[in-house]
């Protein structure tokens, strides 16, 4: 359900357009001047302004410009009186995406509205790379529509064309190595390798020779002399993978590397001089590693020159919708099951799910899904999720640790979550009748649904 940040002054006006876009089935957030609609914009998710340019307080212009402030893609409509026309295509040219002229016909409003939302998908699902150009270069595709992926990205062009070190911070199966490949393939190094090396998935003992490769007769069974990860990505990127795994012999070794750009074979004692990049990830909390002792002070440093934080999936939830199409599309595609949709009902399960492995694991679950789908739909039962792990996983989520009425203020969420969702299932989605069983207001069962992200389940 789209959100819609209406702004405008005339109380009459604002509550026909209330009526006319909720009766549509978007939710609307009203505000009557503009330093009001401002506020809401930070406050509220929003997917589309639309305002008056004549505002008390702070006028349309003043709008248009915080609006892009805060999302450059986000579009914006404004509405204008006929004489002052020149001013919504001032509006235009300053980045609004149309305009409409007092007074106007609500099917060419609706419309309008249609298509600035369609705009604003498409420019948002792929928001680092066009998916022609990340395919020429063999580039994953970053998915996704998020305020926080949308920083994310932002970050990485800007540090991508330089030279600088980059730790990335993330739970497992956030797609760190995707954002090290993003970062490698908008530099100068390109044309290079991207050499990824897991450190935790590599036995210590092995871990440096993988690295800095080693000499003929280095140790048993060294019956030739073999390149290292570090030596073979010379002129390109190195992706150390859980750095935090690294022992403290081996820090010094890599801080030497980011230093000097220079390595030694095991069993050989020439330095070898190479130009590579480092880029590293860790699921850990270094700092608190450092305090420990069990990581080097001074490469953490080094490393933290850059530091970017890939949030969990649970905490970027509106990805889920275009992760989940991007993953049908590529595994239908392999089982050769034609076109598949998620059902209303699985996205609402997807959107409620935890996600305790993130991108990877609702990867995982729509691959399994395509297998059991039937009729061109993924339904419920194929994702394989009991809604009671839901419920427990949401438990779980409860701060015993916390005062009492943080513990209290969480088990109601989770409580009132759960007999909203039931009454909305009862209803057959309608949540005028929903909001009489629950005895609460129509305007507070909105807020709730809203706030607890719960998957509109059909119409009045």
């Amino acid at each position: 359900m789209d959100t819609i940040l209406v702004i405008e002054d005339k109380e009459s006006m604002l509550a026909m357009l209330k009526k006319t876009l909720e009766g549509e089935g978007y939710l609307v957030i009203p505000a009557q001047d503009g330093a009001e609609g401002i506020r809401k914009l930070a406050d509220e998710r929003i997917g589309l302004v639309l305002t008056d340019l004549k505002l008390p307080k702070k006028d349309g212009f003043e709008v248009l410009k915080a609006v892009k402030a805060d999302d450059p893609q986000l579009p914006v409509i404004v509405m204008t009186a006929y004489g002052t026309i020149e001013n919504a295509v001032r509006a235009v040219k300053e980045g609004a995406y149309d305009f409409l002229a007092k007074p106007f016909d609500t099917d060419h409003l609706l419309l309008l509205i249609k298509r600035a939302l369609d705009t604003y998908r498409v420019a948002a699902e792929n928001v680092l790379l066009r998916s022609e150009f990340a395919d020429k270069v063999g580039l994953p595709k970053i998915i996704g529509r998020s305020k926080q992926l949308q920083e994310i990205t932002a970050a990485i062009q800007k540090v991508a064309p330089t030279n600088a070190t980059v730790l990335i911070h993330g739970e497992s199966g956030a797609g760190k190595e995707l954002f090290a490949r993003a970062i490698h393939f908008l530099s100068s190094r390109k044309d290079g390798p991207f050499v990824a090396i897991n450190s935790a998935a590599i036995p210590r003992e092995l871990l440096e020779s993988e690295l800095f490769g080693y000499e003929r007769g280095a140790f048993t069974g060294a019956e030739a002399r073999k390149l290292g990860k570090l030596e073979l990505a010379d002129k390109g990127t190195v992706f150390l993978d859980e750095i935090g795994d690294m022992d403290l012999a081996l820090q010094a070794k890599i801080l030497r590397v980011i230093q000097e750009q220079v390595i030694e074979r095991v069993g050989g004692n020439r330095p070898i001089k190479i130009d590579v990049r480092i880029v590293a990830a860790t699921n850990k909390d270094i700092e608190q590693a450092v305090a420990a002792r069990a990581f080097r002070e001074d490469l953490f440093y080094r490393l933290n020159v850059f530091p970017i934080t890939i949030p969990a999936l649970r905490d970027r939830r509106d990805d889920i919708p275009a992760l989940a199409q991007h993953f049908l599309a590529k595994y239908s595609a392999e089982v050769r099951k034609g076109p598949l949709a998620v059902s209303p009902e699985a996205m609402d399960v997807l959107m409620k799910f935890p996600w305790k492995g993130n991108v990877r694991e609702l990867e995982n679950i729509i691959e399994r899904a395509v297998i059991y789908a039937e009729g061109g739909a993924i339904r419920q039962q194929d994702l394989g999720i009991k809604e009671s792990s839901i419920t427990e996983a949401l438990a779980e989520n409860v701060p015993m640790d916390r005062p009492l009425h943080e513990v209290a203020e969480a088990a109601q969420r989770i409580a009132e979550s759960r007999r909203i969702r039931m009454v909305l299932k009862q209803t057959g989605g309608n949540k005028s009748r929903a909001a009489e069983v629950l005895q609460v207001s129509y305007k507070t069962l909105l807020t709730k649904i809203k706030d607890y992200q719960l998957e509109d389940r059909g119409g009045e």
